[in-house]
């Protein structure tokens, strides 16, 4: 938008106008520098401004059809029902090569048996080749990473698939919350950062990694979610549990559009 002033980076680390102030929603600094850079060079960031502006925040289901999940899941040796870990983080997210292996790694070392669908990373023409030394062999009926499409939604309601390891979509957020899958929110760009906020913070419904992608940080994170002797996973699977029954409560949808319409009447 030609002429508009751009958000100081120390307001963007604070919650909007109008929120609590120990709100969860607010970037971090390097969140912040990162729209803030990009707004100076230029670039088309209105959509993330937007949406830090409104916080106006639409999810939707949709599905798509194939059940590759079914094949992929099938080559893992013999997963125990929500033991799977799930990672994807969608179709335009692409990683250095040393976040790449680090991630891959975080998730080997969990000991847990994992699918991860990516781009390969920079620096790397194939999956193949960016996978760190002896990964494939160690991994070999207990980890997946796979380059190609699969279907996320048919994943996600898996009853193998138990964490979801996201780049904090809307969509995928809401897809994973009504299947019970346990969430480790990396956000990578834009509305993403506030849904992290969001699902991590206010609402307590999974964990924020902290986006520096150790294999020890990856590790832990999903570790916590998976114990069941975990205080913190306790709470986060307990408001997962109460928000999911909202969401799934008949006649959500309509409620809203009818308050809308309400409210609009009240206008006339």
């Amino acid at each position: 938008m030609r002429g508009e002033q751009p958000i100081p980076e120390a307001e963007m680390m604070e919650p909007p106008l109008g929120f609590p102030p120990n709100s969860s929603i607010k970037l971090h600094k390097h969140e912040s520098r990162l729209i803030a850079a990009l707004h100076s060079m230029g670039k088309k960031i209105l959509v993330a401004l937007a949406l830090y502006r409104s916080l106006n925040v639409c999810f939707w289901l949709f599905k798509m059809g194939m059940p590759l999940h079914s094949k992929l899941l099938g080559k893992l040796k013999d997963p125990i029902e929500k033991t799977v870990i799930f990672c994807a983080f969608g179709c335009e997210c692409k990683l250095k090569k040393d976040q790449f292996q680090e991630l891959v790694l975080g998730l080997e070392l969990t000991g847990l048996p994992f699918f991860a669908t990516l781009k390969p990373p920079f620096e790397s023409e194939t999956i193949e080749e960016a996978l760190p030394e002896g990964f494939k062999e160690r991994t070999e009926g207990k980890g997946i990473v796979h380059s190609g499409w699969a279907d996320q939604q048919l994943m996600l309601s898996h009853p193998k698939v138990g964490c979801f390891f996201t780049h904090c979509d809307g969509n995928s957020l809401l897809e994973a919350m009504i299947n019970e899958c346990q969430l480790v929110l990396v956000p990578n760009f834009g509305d993403q950062f506030i849904n992290a906020r969001l699902f991590g913070g206010d609402l307590k419904v999974g964990v924020e990694e902290n986006g520096m992608f150790t294999r020890e940080g990856v590790c832990k994170a999903i570790r916590m979610l998976m114990n069941d002797e975990s205080e913190e996973g306790r709470e986060i699977r307990a408001n997962q549990a109460k928000w999911r029954e909202f969401l799934l409560s008949k006649g959500l949808e309509d409620s809203y559009i009818d308050a809308f319409v309400q409210k609009l009447q009240t206008l006339l």
